[in-house]
């Protein structure tokens, strides 16, 4: 399969996207990344729970927004080009108290001013625990 990536990457060359973001303080994790997918996790613990002690819905959004944000960040040409987030929508299917969420993102369209991308998060049991798509604008950078 052909790979989707504008260059070569693998997960370390992720880590320079971390710092000083929600990543960071989210403990969003990279940790694989294939010719058409990027995966990433991030731990359930008090951070991330909403009243009740679950997963927030914000936070399974936060964790599809950086994973399909990344992915098209990757496809581009980034002294040329960057991605901007216009609509995230998702749907939360599974509470989650404790352990990891593994979120799996995949292109539906990579265009010249426009990328959709759909996430899959799952829980440590592979069960699904929301469904995200984002909508991001694709821009050029002024020389």
């Amino acid at each position: 399969m052909k790979s989707i990536w504008f260059k070569p990457v693998q997960v370390r060359d992720t880590a320079r996207f971390s710092p000083n973001t929600l990543m960071e303080t989210l403990n969003i994790e990279i940790t694989e990344i294939g010719p058409d997918f990027l995966r990433g996790r991030m731990p359930v613990d008090k951070r991330v729970h909403q009243i009740l002690g679950m997963l927030h819905g914000g936070a399974s959004l936060a964790l599809a927004e950086t994973l399909g944000s990344l992915g098209a960040v990757l496809t581009l040409d980034e002294t040329k080009q960057f991605c901007l987030g216009q609509e995230i929508n998702g749907n939360h299917l599974r509470a989650v108290t404790s352990g990891y969420v593994i979120g799996t993102a995949r292109p539906f369209h990579i265009g010249s001013t426009s990328q959709v991308w759909g996430i899959d998060i799952r829980d440590e049991q592979d069960r699904p625990v929301c469904i995200s798509r984002i909508t991001l604008a694709v821009r050029d950078r002024k020389a």
